[in-house]
Formats: C-alpha cells, sequence, structure tokens
C-alpha cells in the first residue's frame, strides 16, 4: 500500500511537470504571435490571453489527479472549504504577466504541491528559455534540465541536473524585483552590507526566477518586502526547501504556510548568508 501511494505522489509530481511545460509552449506562442489581449482585474493587475490559456492547460492535466486547485486565475474557494483540505495544488499559470508584456522573457509557469499547509513539491519553468526546475522536499534534492518540447519521464530522470545553493563568496547577491523594489527593500540591502562588511551586489529579476537562483546558487539572499500571493511562492519555496533553504516570514518568524484563509503573503526572506 505504501508503494502504491508513493507511485501516485511520483506520478502526480510529472503531471505537474507535464502541465508546466505545456502551458509554457502555449505562453511561449502567444508571446512570439504578439498578441496579449490585456485586460485589467478588479484589483488593476493585468491579466493577458497567455494567462488564460495556460491556467485552462494546466487545470485540465490537474483535475485528473483529484488533488483540489488554487489557482490565480480561478474564481477563489471559500476558506471554510479550502479548510477542509489535507493536500492542494497552488497554481500561477503565468507569473510575472507585467514582463510578459514588456517583452523582458523573466516569467514563469509555477505549480506547487501542498500537503498539511507545507510545499511538498514545485515545478517552475520558463518559456523563453526552455529551464525547467523541480523540487522534491521529502527527498530533499532539486533539479534544473532545459526542455524544450512536452517532457518524457525518462530523459527527465536521465539528463536532470542536481542544484545547490552555493558558498557565499567575496560579493554577496541579492536578488531585486524588477517591478517592486521599495524603500524598505534599499534599507534592508545596506543593513546586509552594514552587517557583513562586504560588497554588495544587486541581481534584477523579475517573478519567481529568484528562487531558482537562490536554489542553484546565484543568488544569496532574496528579500520581498512587500505582498504577495500564495501562488506566486509556493512553487519556488518547495525548490528552495529541497536545498535546505527556508523562505521566511518576516511576522510570525517562521517559514510561509500555505492554504490560509487569506492567501496573501506577508514580507518574507530567503537567505543563504
Amino acid at each position: 500500500m505504501e508503494n502504491e501511494i508513493q507511485n501516485k505522489i511520483q506520478q502526480d509530481y510529472l503531471v505537474a511537470i507535464q502541465a508546466s511545460v505545456e502551458a509554457g509552449l502555449e505562453i511561449l506562442r502567444i508571446y512570439e504571435n504578439g498578441d496579449f489581449q490585456v485586460e485589467l482585474k478588479e484589483d488593476d493587475s493585468p491579466v493577458t490571453l497567455a494567462d488564460k490559456m495556460a491556467n485552462k492547460i494546466i487545470i485540465n492535466y490537474l483535475q485528473p489527479t483529484g488533488i483540489p486547485i488554487i489557482s490565480e486565475e480561478n474564481i477563489e474557494i471559500e476558506y471554510s472549504e479550502r479548510k477542509k483540505w489535507g493536500s492542494c495544488w497552488i497554481v500561477d499559470p503565468l507569473d510575472g504577466t507585467k514582463e510578459f508584456i514588456k517583452k523582458s522573457g523573466e516569467f514563469t509557469v509555477n505549480i506547487a504541491l501542498v500537503k498539511n499547509n507545507k510545499p511538498i513539491f514545485g515545478v517552475i519553468y520558463i518559456p523563453v528559455s526552455k529551464e525547467l526546475y523541480f523540487g522534491d522536499v521529502m527527498e530533499g534534492k532539486s533539479f534544473k534540465i532545459i526542455v524544450d518540447n512536452k517532457i518524457d519521464e525518462g530523459d527527465l530522470l536521465k539528463n536532470a541536473e542536481e542544484i545547490f545553493p552555493g558558498n557565499v563568496g567575496r560579493i554577496i547577491h541579492i536578488a531585486g524585483s524588477r517591478s517592486h523594489i521599495n524603500e524598505q527593500t534599499l534599507r534592508f540591502i545596506e543593513g546586509i552590507k552594514e552587517k557583513y562588511s562586504q560588497e554588495v551586489k544587486v541581481i534584477p529579476k523579475g517573478s519567481s526566477l529568484k528562487f531558482c537562483l537562490m536554489a542553484e546558487g546565484c543568488i544569496d539572499v532574496y528579500p520581498r518586502l512587500g505582498p504577495t500571493m500564495e501562488w506566486d511562492t509556493a512553487a519556488g519555496h518547495a525548490i528552495c526547501k529541497a536545498v535546505g533553504l527556508k523562505v521566511m516570514d518576516k511576522e510570525t518568524k517562521s517559514e510561509i504556510v500555505y492554504n490560509r484563509r487569506n492567501l496573501l503573503n506577508n514580507s518574507f526572506v530567503v537567505s543563504n548568508l
């Protein structure tokens, strides 16, 4: 019975990976076509045809798993129902919509599996660069592979490269948001300079790319001192957690948890210092 459960979990992971790549290919098609059909949601954030089409693809992949889904582009389900869930998928079909519209290339597809409010698996696909990151928290491993077409399980297992956080060198590399850097973040960066008496270099990146760069050792600190939603962080959190990095809530002083009553995250920091 235990083996059957483990096999089911592994198959669900593969489904999520396939969903992310398929959605990414559709996003890239729209990106290259240029017909974004931009609209504004109630909170004035943009949504495009790519967001909607990617969401549809991902939902079609994930629904047969029987695990409920929280997605940025779905109608939000009441907490009275969600709190009964032992597991759920948390999905951002197009993270970095503003970067997509600006054609910076720094946008991703994010899918995470959460169990008992904690991320246990995450996949992030970057359509423009074809980079796929995924992390299995229970195995304590995260991987990276270049995928330019539909994923094959054999190729995935054979060619995916395990990634690790780096050792901090002479220069401390800090992730900075392309769209959301603020005074609080600038003060945080100054505090790092004073505390460690080292040169600091800010690396501006959009979307959940910053989590991926943390997990593979290209960045030493990622502060997000401003609002995000659970679907912005869950997949990246899993990838970082699988390599031993914690995504720490600045208010609770503990790791971010998911499927909360309010899906809005507090400020957080990921650090390898």
